[in-house]
Parts: structure tokens; sequence; C-alpha cells
């Protein structure tokens, strides 16, 4: 009973922890195996997250935010974090709270750089333009 237990929690804690990468600044074709020889499905741009479930020398087979499993070059990927906007029009604060002044406003499926989480279910992140703020976790993806 108590190995059951503990199993479960162990694969709950893997789960959990999630292996987030963003694109690097060239962008990146998505293939559907492991080989330039594949055929290629998407193009992404710098700062797309992806979540990666399986490494191989010069591969990741990933997750998009739209729950799509592809293959991508490693080389193409880079150790920054991102996130990607979910919900249409999301306000980014200058301080984690609803009431603080507004620092920009983001589009849906724009990336931004995220540099931190933030108490209380926010996430501190970068525009490509170098403005920063502050955003719900709930209005974005790859965190």
């Amino acid at each position: 009973m108590r190995g059951a237990l503990l199993a479960a929690m162990l694969c709950a804690s893997a789960a959990a922890a999630a292996d987030w990468r963003a694109v690097g600044e060239a962008g990146a074709l998505l293939y559907d195996a492991p080989s330039v020889q594949a055929k290629p499905l998407y193009v992404v741009t710098a700062l797309y997250p992806l979540e990666v479930i399986v490494e191989l020398e010069a591969w990741a087979k990933v997750r998009d935010h739209a729950g799509a499993i592809t293959w991508v070059q490693k080389s193409t990927l880079t150790e920054k974090r991102a996130v990607l906007v979910t919900a249409p029009a999301t306000l980014v604060h200058l301080r984690p709270e609803d009431d603080a002044p507004v620092a920009f406003v983001a589009a849906q499926s724009v990336a931004l750089e995220l540099l931190e989480a933030a108490p209380g279910g926010w996430l501190h992140v970068r525009h490509a333009d170098g403005a920063d703020g502050y955003l719900r976790a709930s209005a974005a993806w790859g965190d």
C-alpha cells in the first residue's frame, strides 16, 4: 500500500516538473519525425515556448500550446523560458497586482520571455520590445 502511494506521488511530481524551452532567435521548423527528411509541419518564431517530452542526441519531441506533438532540432532551442499569451488583449501590469498601472497590453498568441514566477499566480515577463511587467499565469501557456 505504501509503495503504491509513493509511486503515485513520484509520478505526480515528475508530471508537474515539465521541461520547458523556447525557440531561439532564428525560429524553427517542427517535423513529424526526428529527421530533416521527415515532413515539415510548422514554422515557429523566436521565443515560442515548447514543452520537451523526449530528448534524443540532436532532436527533441515537443508539445505546443495546442497539444500537437512534433519533433524539433535541439540546436534551434534555447534555455530561455517563455510563455504564450492565451487570452485576447491581456493586460500586463507594472506590479503583480490587478489594480497596478498597465505596462502594456499583450495580444493573444504573442510570445513573452518569462523572467520569473511571482507569488499569487503572477508571471514577470518581458516583451520583445523590452517592456516588462506582470501578467496572470492563467492568461498564458508555458509556465
